[in-house]
């Protein structure tokens, strides 16, 4: 099936939020309608995160959250914070598209690092992962704030 990748748009508000909110259920992460409108004018807004959408038939199937940054070791990487593919969509190769697509981004952009994060039971993700990034061992800590 073909698909197209690009920037999402004012019409894409309803499908970003129904793909949003399954990514949120599968990860068992409760947010706010306010938090979905804030989040939404932040991407829109393009100044500290960005967004991409996966189309079928102009219908969004998919979406990739990233933002840019820089570390002490380098002066800019990516962070890919939230893919999700609709599981209508999925195994059409919508998602290797989208972290394709925020690469490419991040080339642009004059990135070192892509990087990103999944639940270590995430077993169909990992598999994607294993296939178009490498594992570094690293294991996340989150300290409650």
């Amino acid at each position: 099936m073909n698909f197209r990748i690009a920037k999402l748009t004012t019409d894409d508000r309803k499908d970003w939020e129904r793909l949003v909110r399954g990514y949120k259920a599968f990860y068992k992460t409760a947010v706010s309608d306010s938090d979905f409108a804030t989040t939404w004018n932040r991407l829109r807004g393009e100044d500290a995160a960005f967004a991409l959408g996966a189309k079928i038939d102009r219908k969004l199937v998919g979406i990739a959250h990233y933002l840019f940054h820089t570390t002490i070791w380098a002066p800019m990487s990516c962070y890919l914070q939230d893919l999700f593919v609709d599981p209508s969509a999925r195994g059409q190769g919508v998602a290797r598209a989208l972290i394709e697509a925020v690469a490419a981004a991040a080339r642009e952009r004059g990135a070192q690092r892509l990087y990103w994060h999944t639940q270590e039971h995430n077993a169909t993700a990992r598999a994607l992962y294993d296939k178009v990034a490498g594992f570094n061992g690293f294991i996340r800590y989150e300290f409650p704030l």
